[in-house]
């Protein structure tokens, strides 16, 4: 078999097959091999299997990164996230609005500057690849340099990112306001500028409905259109006030959603983080419009937001991904995430397993970015990002690791007691761009 690869990878691997419209289904799709091996080539996997199988493949000698004892799985994929609220991570005391006021706003000033924004944006990829995210969907602030910086960074990395500046012309501090002309001319700069280039892609991203004029959603509405690929990414219905505060300002529509759908803002590609407090067409308009949700548990509990009806987004077919939204959000982790979305699931009685929620934070993530066809498992001709797991790093995860004897219960453990020392290795474009501080060998 002549096929060309670089990297050997061998250990035990967990993904999700394919995408899945009920979790019922999940059982189905699901994939571990205790032991196999996956080859990989310019960042592609080329060869997935058994190492039984793939073993013949391998030349003599050939060099290989072997994870005995350890758990593979497709790279998380943070649907959510604010890389400018890094540095105000856990603010005291405050739900949304005031939370805004009092920590986000000023916080976000300081990205005027280039250097800090240089800064922070190396900080926060760390954080991102030191938790095993290889993938995010990510809010600047409104200042261009903010994404110029945070773009640099990812390209030199390879990574797959997507993000874009704030778009905001009220309600907010006179220094981060802008006009929509100028607002519309700094987003098509950014967007011709790094859309597309390399695993980059931009995001156009109004804050949100209430720092928005019609004025400046028509000049969202004019790039969508301008850009039909570009991603729309904004918030919707996180916290009641709001919800209030939208139906003042828009007097005109039905609903906070279709604000954004009267500006054919919903669709492939449009992103809306929380959406706790739906109305059932709201439910309805996402379905139809194939438009995305993205969960954030750790975010909604802290700023006391609401729960979120995780039942109800698969009953209505709504795409779903998992988003940290650092810096409401309280960890970088997505196990850490994951354990929060199964507390949020038990209180509306609904049993949230570890299948489904790795699932959201991969495969149905990659498919709430409509990136299932390149990310999200182990699949031949996917792009090479994965995370290797420690599953005991500590006293007490030893102890409950070596008495779990099924792969579902010892994923639920990971969700319920892991966090960022669980992450061995991460691997984005088939290299590795994180080890764990203790484990400084070669791989």
């Amino acid at each position: 078999m002549n096929m060309p690869f670089t990297t050997a990878i061998r250990g035990n691997f967990f993904d999700i097959a394919a995408c899945v419209d009920h979790p019922q289904q999940l059982g189905q799709q699901l994939r571990h091999i205790p032991d196999g091996l996956m080859l990989l080539h310019e960042g592609t996997i080329v060869w997935f299997g058994s190492w039984q199988q793939g073993e013949s493949l391998l030349p003599p000698g050939f060099e290989i990164a072997h994870y005995p004892d350890k758990l593979i799985v497709p790279g998380f994929i943070d649907t959510h996230i604010h890389y400018p609220q890094t540095e105000m991570i856990g603010a005291y005391g405050e739900q949304l609005l005031t939370w805004l006021k009092n920590y986000t706003f000023p916080t976000e000033s300081q990205f005027c500057c280039e250097q800090h924004s240089d800064k922070m944006s190396a900080f926060f990829l760390q954080q991102l690849l030191s938790n095993g995210t290889t993938t995010a969907l990510v809010f600047g602030t409104v200042h261009p340099q903010s994404v110029e910086a945070l773009f640099r960074q990812a390209a030199a990395l390879n990574m797959r990112l997507i993000a874009g500046k704030v778009m905001m012309d009220r309600h907010a501090p006179e220094a981060l306001l802008e006009s929509p002309e100028q607002s519309y001319r700094q987003t098509r700069a950014l967007i011709e500028r790094w859309h597309g280039k390399q695993r980059l892609s931009y995001a156009i991203t109004p804050r949100f409905a209430p720092t928005s004029t019609p004025a400046l959603l028509e000049q969202v509405q004019r790039l969508r259109q301008e850009f039909p690929d570009a991603y729309l990414h904004t918030h919707l219905s996180e916290n009641l006030d709001e919800v209030a505060w939208v139906k003042e300002l828009f007097p005109d529509s039905r609903s906070y959603l279709d604000v954004y759908h009267q500006y054919g803002l919903t669709g492939e590609k449009s992103v809306f983080a929380h959406c706790l407090h739906l109305e059932e067409q709201e439910w309805d308009c996402l379905c139809q419009t194939r438009s995305a949700i993205a969960f954030c548990p750790t975010s909604n509990l802290f700023l006391g937001s609401g729960l979120f009806n995780l039942q109800k987004a698969w009953q209505k077919q709504v795409r779903l991904g998992i988003g940290t939204d650092v810096g409401a959000g309280t960890t970088f982790n997505m196990l850490e995430t994951l354990g929060e979305a199964y507390k949020i699931a038990q209180l509306q009685r609904y049993q949230l397993s570890a299948c489904e929620a790795f699932y959201h934070a991969t495969l149905g993530g990659a498919r709430a970015l409509s990136l299932d066809d390149k990310i999200g498992n182990f699949d031949v001709g996917k792009e090479a990002d994965f995370v290797v797991l420690d599953p005991a790093v500590s006293p007490l995860q030893k102890l409950r690791h070596e008495n779990s004897r099924e792969l579902a219960e010892q994923l639920f453990v990971l969700m319920t007691l892991g966090d960022d020392r669980n992450v061995y290795r991460t691997y984005v474009d088939g290299k590795v761009v994180y080890r764990a501080a203790k484990c400084q060998e070669a791989a």
